[in-house]
């Protein structure tokens, strides 16, 4: 897993927070840390830079999208459909998740497709990697995958956590239902047949 250094309990709690009051964020807290530089010096202790730590919170906005995040924490796979009649592409469910119809633009609909997710998912090709960038917390090899579903027009990219990826696989979506982070790592994939019993802390089939 990814290594981390994480805030103290006093300072979590002086951390930036955001509340939402008539539909528009309220950030209180301290969201910008600085700390002190070090110095970079060559074998022969020559000063050849520093070191410039710096700390930052985001607010990221999920808009939209932000059902299909708490839907992982609920242990469902949420993806949208549209259901404009005078639209060419009418019926097409989108996963990942799309707030409108990249056809017509009409806002599309919430449908629930957890169950042809852990019924009809398969690998439709996959990659390993051994670097993703800064924080990582995915176990190395990653097994990145991208999945098609039945009846479903676009192929979401996961992470398969346990067992190996083959094209044609058949996997199933597990959630991190206890302590849910909002963030895409709560849903993982494992082969449909995988035990129940040797899955990741805080992680169920829904």
């Amino acid at each position: 897993m990814g290594e981390y250094n994480f805030a103290s309990k006093e300072e979590d709690e002086k951390r930036g927070k955001v509340r939402v009051v008539n539909n528009r964020y309220k950030p209180s807290g301290i969201f910008h840390y600085i700390s002190a530089n070090t110095p970079i010096k060559n074998e022969e202790g020559k000063l050849m830079g520093v070191t410039n730590p710096r700390d930052m919170t985001y607010i990221h906005s999920y808009g939209g999208e932000g059902v299909f995040f708490e839907g992982l924490g609920k242990g469902k796979l949420l993806a949208s459909k549209c259901e404009n009649p005078d639209c060419e592409e009418t019926g097409s469910i989108f996963m990942p998740f799309r707030i409108h119809c990249p056809d017509c633009l009409r806002k599309n609909t919430v449908v629930d497709i957890t169950d042809r997710a852990k019924d009809n998912a398969t690998v439709h090709s996959f990659m390993i990697t051994e670097r993703t960038g800064a924080f990582n917390t995915l176990p190395t090899p990653i097994k990145f995958v991208n999945v098609e579903f039945e009846g479903v027009c676009t192929i979401l990219m996961g992470a398969l956590i346990r067992g190996e990826p083959a094209i044609g696989l058949k996997v199933r979506p597990i959630f991190k239902t206890n302590n849910p982070e909002y963030i895409i790592t709560d849903i993982l994939w494992v082969p449909a047949d995988w035990p129940e019993s040797d899955l990741p802390e805080d992680y169920t089939s829904g």
